[in-house]
C-alpha cells in the first residue's frame, strides 16, 4: 500500500478544516461549498476513502501514529465481507441420471 508524504497529508487536512470553517459559516455560498467540497475529494483521494469524514479522520489518525501503527489499525478495521458462492438447495439437486 502506498501512502502520502505526511507533510502532504496535514497540509490537505489543514485546507480541508479551513474551507470547512467557512462553508459553516456561509453555507449558502456556493463557491464556497463547491471548494470545501474539492478539498474533501483530494483528502479523500489522497488517504483512500470513500467519504470526506473518514478521510479527515484518516488523515488524523496517520498523522498522530507511526507508519506501522496506522497500517495495523487500518487492516483492524472491519472491511467487506467476501462474498460466498453456493449452489443450488439440496432438494433441488439431481443424480446425473435424472432421478
Amino acid at each position: 500500500m502506498l501512502l502520502p508524504a505526511k507533510a502532504e497529508v496535514a497540509r490537505q487536512l489543514r485546507r480541508y478544516r479551513a474551507w470547512e470553517r467557512m462553508m459553516l459559516a456561509a453555507p449558502t455560498d456556493r463557491r464556497i461549498r463547491a471548494t470545501f467540497e474539492d478539498s474533501g475529494y483530494t483528502l479523500c483521494v489522497l488517504m483512500g476513502k470513500r467519504c470526506a469524514r473518514e478521510a479527515a479522520n484518516a488523515a488524523e489518525r496517520y498523522l498522530r501514529t507511526t507508519l506501522v501503527a496506522y497500517l495495523q489499525e487500518e487492516g483492524d478495521r472491519p472491511g467487506p465481507r467476501p462474498v460466498t458462492r453456493r449452489g443450488p438447495p439440496a432438494s433441488d439437486r439431481r443424480s446425473p441420471a435424472g432421478r
